[in-house]
């Protein structure tokens, strides 16, 4: 798929809690097709002592306006600049990135499960894999309540549940501790999951155990998302490989987990 490098219009910057953004750019042309998994590579120039662009999953896109969205969490320096910047200001974006997705069959039944920054491609995936919603179910984690982002423009196309370690909304615990994932896993045909390492592989052992089909998106740090600087090596069944190019969706058969 072709490779934009662009300096795309901030049309809006939402904060959705206290450190996750959406942030919505606009194209000045027609955008490609762009799919749930894939990522885009900004550079953040108000950060003047950061050099490398800092990758985003596709939260959304709008083909009709010519704008896509992007999950932003605070999680460093980057992160944090990004998110002061105002409508009316460009940024450049290197788009689309990576890998996607495999969208289910029409019979499926499928669990998404995300956590933290994995919660935007599990969204947009929810939203556009084809399926009825009463075949979509989706788990999210978070440390606690102030850490969900309302989801309630995306329920239409799916169930939803939540976990929170503190138990402040939803099931207390781990994302795998919620009842649909511990006692009804073996109904689902497929599983996607994004989030942290951890989340990640405990969803994929349990998939595996189960022999279901299950794709991960891995958050390996992406500084190029051209496979030029090894920064996002992941080990594999067929040896190393770049997570920005051969990823970042992986079937979890595939790494060595």
């Amino acid at each position: 798929m072709k490779k934009k490098v662009e300096e795309l219009l901030l049309i809006e910057n939402i904060q959705l809690n206290h450190d996750n953004f959406k942030l919505v750019l606009q194209a000045p042309a027609e955008l490609p097709q762009m799919f749930p998994g894939q990522f885009v590579n900004v550079e953040i120039k108000k950060a003047t002592e950061i050099f490398l662009r800092r990758p985003f999953s596709i939260l959304d896109v709008d083909y009709e306006n010519n704008t896509f969205s992007l999950l932003v969490k605070i999680l460093g320096r980057g992160s944090k600049v990004l998110t002061t910047y105002q409508p009316g200001e460009k940024i450049s974006v290197i788009f689309p990135l990576g890998s996607r997705f495999t969208f289910p069959e029409e019979n499926d039944k499928v669990l998404l499960v995300g956590g933290g920054s994995g919660v935007a491609p599990m969204l947009f995936l929810a939203k556009i894999c084809g399926l009825k919603p009463e075949k979509v179910h989706v788990i999210i984690g978070a440390r606690s309540i102030k850490d969900h982002i309302d989801v309630t423009s995306y329920k239409e196309h799916g169930n939803y549940y939540f976990t929170t370690e503190d138990g402040s909304l939803g099931e207390k615990g781990f994302v795998t501790h919620h009842p649909v994932f511990s006692r009804q896993l073996s109904s689902f045909d497929k599983v996607y999951t994004c989030g942290p390492d951890l989340m990640m592989k405990a969803v994929a052992k349990a998939a595996a155990e189960n022999n279901i089909f299950c794709e991960a998106s891995l958050e390996n740090m992406m500084a190029c998302g051209f496979g030029v600087c090894l920064c996002c090596v992941e080990k594999t069944i067929e040896g190393n490989q770049c997570v920005c190019t051969d990823g970042p969706v992986f079937n979890i058969n595939k790494l060595t987990w």
